[in-house]
């Protein structure tokens, strides 16, 4: 989900100072881990803890971090239990690789978890496929993350879906289910993320015999949206298309509402937060549909979201989930033999119809994405309510 590759030329890396945890024994943040360095698989969890993108780098290390110390509590993985070094990223890409860099070759982990966006995960991916470290991103949906230019990048994976798969549900979400011939689209002209699913949004909803009237932007952290939303209210469009993040969708949602527009609203898993609603109120929500990763109310997620209140005594949310995803992908791969990096990196291609927190999954060798299914949540009076489930791609 989450903010799309920039370039970068890498050259020597200043490792500046970073915030570090070793694993400790039983309760806590943090999953207990044998002492002993051969009985042990050591994970680097590489996250956004502080800066602005710390509410998505911090939910995915929790989740990550929930999932092994069950796996711990369980008696490990393989014969093998995990032990997990914390860096910070600080939400710069510079910071990315600062710390891959510090704990590949000082904390010598086998495996990297994280960052959670896009363009950090691409920053990092370069000294994790140099070291050929394998590396887990639960959350960066745009496709350069493991395929760019044709090319696949053996040791990237991860454990979200894409971000052409989510707007193409929505796109057809709005023409089949909703019946909509006409869209605009607000967009967040400073996220990569958004502006991707934008663009797939609208090819896929012309190709389909709709027509996108207008397009308006905004800028994350903007506070004021209703200029732009009086323009695109002129358009008098069957549905607006908003891809963005809770924060700035919640205030859009209600600052729509408190312009009189009524079109349903649509948008993606960067809406998935219960702060969504908060923000927005539960008026404003009505009417409003976004595509994500799992249903909370789902029979197969209450395992994964009651250990999570359990143990963070609060609700998960799509960043947590996913985290605990990437947890489950490495614990699978490491009971199937993963004992080093190579042996992991190959298990993770290879997994086949795998029980993780958000559903079922299958992971296409071919583009180290994960094999898996969509849903599409309706908001009624504050209740977030099951609107579609999307088959698996593939």
């Amino acid at each position: 989900m989450f903010f799309s590759k920039k370039k970068f030329l890498v050259g020597a890396l200043a490792i500046g100072s970073m915030l570090l945890f070793g694993g400790c024994g039983g309760g806590g943040d943090q999953p207990a881990a044998s002492s002993g360095g051969g009985n042990e698989i050591v994970v680097g969890s590489n996250f956004e803890l502080t800066g602005n993108l710390a509410q998505y780098g911090s939910n995915s290390g929790k989740g990550l971090k929930l999932a092994l110390k069950e796996a711990n509590d369980a008696g490990g993985a393989g014969g093998k239990t995990f032990k997990v070094i914390e860096a910070d990223t600080k939400s710069e890409t510079a910071e990315s690789v600062n710390a891959a860099t510090k704990l590949i070759s000082d904390d010598n982990v086998q495996v990297l978890v994280g960052p959670a966006v896009t363009a950090n995960v691409i920053a990092e991916s370069q000294v994790a496929t140099e070291n050929k470290i394998p590396v887990i991103a639960p959350d960066a949906t745009n496709p350069d993350v493991t395929v760019e230019n044709d090319m696949l990048k053996p040791y990237i994976f991860r454990s979200c879906f894409i971000d052409p798969q989510q707007s193409t549900v929505m796109a057809q979400f709005a023409k089949n289910e909703l019946n909509a011939q006409t869209a605009v689209l607000y967009l967040d002209s400073s996220s990569d993320y958004s502006k991707s699913l934008g663009k797939v949004f609208k090819e896929k909803f012309e190709s389909d015999g709709g027509q996108v009237l207008m397009e308006e932007a905004f800028l994350s952290k903007d506070q004021d949206f209703k200029a732009a939303l009086t323009k695109l209210q002129t358009a008098n469009a069957d549905v607006i298309y908003v891809p963005a993040y809770y924060e700035e969708v919640g205030k859009i949602l209600k600052q729509a509402r408190e312009l009189g527009i009524t079109a349903p609203i649509l948008g993606t898993d960067g809406w998935d937060d219960p702060k969504t609603i908060e923000i927005a109120g539960a008026d404003a929500m009505n009417n409003t549909y976004f595509c994500t990763h799992y249903f909370d109310k789902d029979a197969d997620a209450q395992p994964f979201i009651e250990a999570y209140r359990k143990e963070y005594n609060e609700e998960p949310n799509v960043f947590a989930a996913l985290g605990y995803d990437a947890g489950k992908m490495l614990i699978d791969a490491v009971e199937r033999g993963g004992d080093t990096p190579e042996k992991i990196r190959d298990n993770l291609e290879n997994i086949k119809d795998l029980k993780v927190g958000t559903g079922v999954i299958t992971m296409d060798p071919k583009t180290h994405n994960p094999i898996k299914g969509a849903v599409v949540i309706e908001t009624k009076d504050g209740v977030r309510e099951l609107r579609a489930k999307i088959a698996p791609e593939g």
